[in-house]
């Protein structure tokens, strides 16, 4: 509730709506929150308004971030960093969504690119921030938990008695968000987290039970090109999922430009693995109410023309 009225002033309530055409499919009552609908478009910017807040309150000395991304957590920093007179610095691998980047620095972020893959480029930022003498945001803690958190309450609060939700994971700070949110509201709604196949981290370690490393090779949902699970994260993951499952690049290209033609919103690839994966799961929810959160629009111009092809 705090974190809602702190972020109120700068980022409205974002919608949860039911597309027919996407409905039609499935069998099911689907709600779809768009998080594509906030200033960055994308659900990030929530917790990095929460955690600037925070920092400055506790470390007023503080004179500049440093984060490193594949583009909606710097998108993120970038945004709260400026509102909050901080100078921000985002480390991105080379061959980022040029899009992206481009956000970045339009927010005023001063964009480094480092590394072949986010690992790479996080472990680079950690140098930079003791060199330079700046702060490392890192990609999950619970102060970016509760702003994201937030998202949760608005989709639990517009609609009631849900019986799913399907939710894309990259590090964790989403999934987090619901469950928490979930938990607070003593609501039954099971959870299932979507990753991408070709960066199965999470899933595989939610097989397990137990942490699991495993390389990302992704070339469409970067924003949950995972190849490192949170520790933190990942206990929440165990503790709360109905279930973690997967899906291909092709089958998110497709949900992608379902997405597009039922509702003429855009999903970046990362935004659509939720709906792909209800795709895959439609029978065991058909006649139930689900929702499925569209983490974010900030799909480039290049993988759009894809998935329109």
């Amino acid at each position: 509730e705090a974190a809602k009225t702190l972020i109120r002033p700068l980022i409205r309530e974002t919608p949860t709506y039911r597309w027919p055409l996407l409905e039609a499919e499935l069998g099911c009552e689907l709600w779809v929150k768009h998080e594509n609908h906030t200033p960055v478009g994308a659900f990030k910017i929530r917790g990095g308004l929460v955690y600037m807040d925070e920092l400055k309150r506790r470390e007023p000395a503080v004179k500049g971030v440093i984060a490193a991304t594949t583009g909606n957590h710097g998108q993120s920093i970038a945004f709260a960093a400026k509102q909050n007179g901080l100078r921000a610095v985002i480390v991105v691998p080379h061959g980022n969504n040029p899009e992206k980047n481009a956000a970045m620095r339009s927010l005023g972020a001063e964009l480094v690119e480092h590394g072949r893959e986010f690992q790479e480029a996080l472990e680079y930022s950690r140098e930079l921030a003791a060199k330079e003498g700046l702060h490392a945001v890192p990609s999950f803690h619970p102060w970016l938990v509760r702003g994201v958190a937030t998202y949760a309450l608005e989709m639990f609060r517009s609609v009631g008695e849900l019986d799913v939700v399907f939710v894309p994971i990259g590090l964790g700070s989403g999934f987090c968000g619901i469950a928490a949110a979930r938990e607070a509201l003593g609501l039954k709604t099971k959870i299932i987290g979507v990753v991408s196949e070709h960066a199965p981290a999470y899933a595989l370690s939610y097989q397990r039970q137990q942490f699991t490393e495993q390389t990302s090779t992704t070339t469409v949902a970067e924003g949950v090109a995972c190849k490192t699970p949170n520790c933190d994260a990942l206990a929440h993951v165990l503790a709360h999922a109905h279930d973690v499952v997967t899906v291909s690049d092709d089958e998110a290209v497709e949900a992608m430009r379902e997405i597009i033609q039922a509702t003429h919103n855009i999903a970046e690839g990362a935004g659509a693995l939720a709906f792909a994966a209800l795709k895959k799961q439609r029978e065991a929810w058909r006649g139930r109410k689900v929702a499925c959160v569209l983490t974010g629009g900030n799909a480039s111009m290049a993988m759009l023309g894809r998935a329109l092809r």
